[in-house]
Parts: C-alpha cells; structure tokens; sequence
C-alpha cells in the first residue's frame, strides 16, 4: 500500500512538472531587418561636393566604421565637450528618465519575488472569548478564556501554462523599453547641446556682418545727405537709403533673439537657470568639420537606434502580454500549508501547545467568464498596434537618414556656390577699392561694393554652419553609437 501511494504521489509529481513547464502564447520573434539596401532611390555619393572656403572639405562615407559614443568629439570643440559632459550629469531629463528605470528594475523585482518563489509568513494572533456549554447542547455554566495562536505559513502559485513567467517577460521588455529611452534622451540631450552652439555660434558671426553692412549704409546715408545739400543729388535717394538702414537696423534686434535665447536653452540643458554664470559662448571657430562619416547600412540601423530598439521592447511586451490573456484562460493551482501550535497562554504556545497544521491546494478553472476572452482579442489587438507602431518607427529612421544624405550633399554645392560668389565679391570690393584710391569711383560706389561683400559673407556664414549642423544630424541619424551605459 506504502508503495502504491509513492507511486501515485510520484506519478502526479512527474505530471505537474510536465504541467508547470508549459509556456502558453506565442514566443516573441525578432522583426526581420529592412530587406532594402540604399537609403535613396538613386544611389547616393560616397564623398560630397567640397568647396575652397572653410568647413568646404569634402565628407566621405564609411561603411562599416563604429560611430563613437561621443561622437561630439569630431567637431573638434573642447567647450562643447565640458559643456556636454556637465549637461549629462546634471539634466533634470536624463535624471527623471533614469528614475523612471529604476522604477521598472524595481517592478521586476518585485514581482519575480512573488511569482518564482514561495511565500512565507509568520503570524501570532490573540483573542478572548466566551464559551457557553448550553449552545451546544451541553451543560455547565459558561465561561472565558484566552487563545493565542502562532505559526507559519507558506503559499505558493504553481505555474502551470507559464502566466508568471509572461509577465515577467513583459516586466522585463518594459526594463529594455525604458533603458533604451534613456539612450534616446541621452542623444536626443547631447544633440540638442551641439546644435544649440553651431546656432548660437552662426547667429553672433551674422550679427557682426549685419553690424558691419548697417555701418556702411549709415556712411553711404551720410554722405548722400551731403550730396543733397551741394545740389549734387536729388532728395529722394535719402529717402531710399534710409529705408535700406532701417530695414538693416530692424534685422539686427531678430538675429540678436536669437543668440540671446540659445544661450538660455544652453543653459537650461545644462541643468542650470538661463541667467546663470558659465555657460559658454561659441564661435564658428571653435569647431572643426567631420570628413569621415560613418555610415551604418539599413538592415543593421534598426540595431543601432534607441527609437527603433524602444519600439521592438514595446512589441515583446505586447507579445508577453497576449501570452498573460491566453494563460488566464487555463487552470492556476494555488498551494499553500501552514504549521503551528495554539495554546491558552502565550507562554504555552512555545511549550506545551496544542501543534497545528494544515495543507491545501485550489485548482480553479474559468468555465463561463466572456471578459476573458475579450481581454484576450484586446491583448492581440495592442500586440498588432505595437507592431505597425513599430513598422512605422522603422520607415520614419530610414526616411530620416534619406532626408540627413540628401542635406549633406546639397548644401556642399550651396556652399561650393557661395564660396565661388563669396571669393567674387571680395574681387569686386578689391577692384572697386583701387579705382577708388586712383578716383575712378566715388566714395559711394565703394560703399555699394563693401555691402554687397558682407551680404554674401551673411549668406556663406549660414550655409558653412548648416553644414556642421548636417554633421550632427547624420551621426544622431545613425544611433550616435548608442552607449551601452548611461556613462558621459
């Protein structure tokens, strides 16, 4: 007989451990990589058109070369390094982002505890009561006594179609989902910074053209006012003139907005109040222009993006999730047991109480429960949603990085253009200031000539400083090497 109940508690053990290694729902499939092998429809080139100016050298793409996780160290720009080191570590984004992390590590955590091991909890209770012989049918006379109780019990969930291990699952893709934001926030911070400088640092360049084109068409205004009193020329062309320095003047005040507002948002994502002492200011100068850009091909980006990685999370949560709804749909067993002892004193529970235990095990199954197999069409409907999320994210990076190839190439040729005119005006000013010095020309044409050369000085300015602005674009593009910590 011993041995027959060995067998059968054997036999069912065996079967519950068939039972308690069934994972229910599908397993979460990796999307397959963009099957496309160009970013553009016309084949793009490997180097940019170069220009014979400054920030005007040609940029070549490498393919297969790992893009540095500080990759705002290619521009050359020590400021920028501090102020972008200083940024990472005292953003309030990145340390509410980190936060949310920690958060999510700490769910897992917290719900591993309850789902993989078995609960144990001690308790001791005490209570009073009147006990009547009569009520029972019994005689004597009532009476009061004292029951202290004290044990410890254990309660388990045995997992028998993998429910626990689905959330955990999902628990866990929540964890990837929130580290790759934070990588997300990390480039979107140091991307933000460097942009920020190149801006503020064109801005104050085209403020000191402006300056110098208003100051010429205020000596060119004088000294037609002059001419106007020697009879020499006709009232209107004060009229013309002061209209062209008024527009110049009125120029000035929008460019100097916005200088003074990057320098406040470089403040603020540097952690600190816009009229705090510090923060740096930038010239075009103090960077460099990356030549070897390297160029990640696009079945591999989807590897290399925090915002595609963070949508793939959400996809393997889904997918854990609609595992979850169909695990509801088959039987939990809930085992638990308790052990202790029960005495009318307290000092007789650790003596001469009376032992007590129990086990028990509940094994429920939904018969009749529509809610759940509604929850179950809700679950596949949120996995479908993240996965076109998902397919979406991937077709918006890809046109990202068409849109960031084609930038860098046109504006080459802009700047090889405006070089070329550049170097013209300046030919023009020279030729102009010798007629001048031999009286060829009068003061005034000379004056035309010089505005003529800072207005095309204005417009190379913009276009050398989009190109380090493209520069960023493309490395952000490409993931910015997506660290595989939150190190600076």
């Amino acid at each position: 007989m011993w041995c027959q109940n060995i067998a059968n508690l054997s036999a069912m053990a065996f079967v519950v451990g068939l039972l308690s290694g069934c994972v229910v729902g599908p397993d979460f499939k990796q999307p397959p990589a963009p099957s496309v092998t160009a970013y553009t429809a016309v084949p793009f080139p490997d180097t940019t058109t170069s220009a014979p100016t400054r920030w005007g050298a040609s940029q070549r793409l490498v393919e297969g070369r790992a893009i540095n996780p500080q990759w705002w160290k290619d521009l050359g720009s020590g400021k920028l390094n501090a102020l972008i080191i200083e940024a990472l570590q005292a953003s309030p984004t990145l340390a509410s982002t980190r936060a949310t992390l920690r958060q999510a590590q700490e769910n897992y955590a917290a719900k591993s505890g309850w789902t993989r091991y078995p609960q144990a909890e001690a308790n001791i209770t005490g209570q009073r009561q009147r006990f009547n012989p009569g009520s029972s049918g019994l005689t004597g006379d009532p009476r009061e006594f004292e029951l202290f109780n004290a044990g410890i019990g254990l309660r388990y969930n045995l997992d028998l179609f993998g429910r626990n291990r689905r959330i955990l699952e999902a628990l866990a893709a929540e964890i990837d989902y929130q580290r790759f934001q934070l990588a997300g926030a990390r480039l979107a911070l140091t991307s933000h910074v460097a942009s920020t400088a190149i801006s503020q640092a064109r801005f104050a360049s085209q403020i000191q053209a402006m300056e110098a084109i208003l100051h010429v068409q205020e000596e060119q205004l004088e000294l037609t006012r002059e001419k106007v009193r020697l009879g020499q020329a006709a009232p209107e062309e004060i009229l013309t003139l002061q209209t062209r320095v008024e527009q110049t003047r009125a120029d000035i005040p929008l460019l100097l907005s916005q200088l003074q507002r990057s320098e406040h948002l470089l403040a603020v994502l540097a952690g600190k109040e816009p009229g705090a002492a510090g923060t740096p200011s930038f010239s075009l100068q103090d960077f460099n222009l990356p030549v070897a850009l390297p160029l990640i091909v696009p079945s591999e980006l989807v590897r290399a993006r925090p915002d595609i990685q963070a949508a793939e999370a959400l996809l393997q949560k889904a997918n854990a999730e609609y595992g979850v709804a169909i695990a509801n749909l088959y039987p939990q067993l809930n085992l638990s047991a308790n052990l202790g002892s029960q005495a009318l004193s307290i000092g007789g529970l650790f003596g001469s109480g009376s032992a007590v235990w129990n086990l028990a095990g509940q094994l429920t199954q939904p018969l009749f429960n529509s809610g759940l197999s509604a929850e179950k069409r809700a679950a596949l409907a949120a996995f479908d949603a993240a996965l076109e999320n998902y397919r979406n994210i991937v077709l918006e990076s890809l046109r990202n990085v068409a849109d960031v190839l084609c930038d860098l190439e046109n504006d080459s040729r802009r700047l090889s253009a405006f070089s070329v005119a550049n170097m013209a005006s300046q030919k023009a000013l020279d030729i102009m200031k010798n007629r001048y010095e031999m009286g060829a020309a009068d003061y005034i044409e000379l004056l035309i000539a010089q505005q003529q050369s800072q207005k095309t000085e204005m417009d190379l300015i913009e276009v050398q400083a989009q190109r380090l602005l493209n520069s960023v674009a493309f490395l952000v593009a490409m993931g910015g090497g997506m660290p595989s910590s939150d190190a600076p």
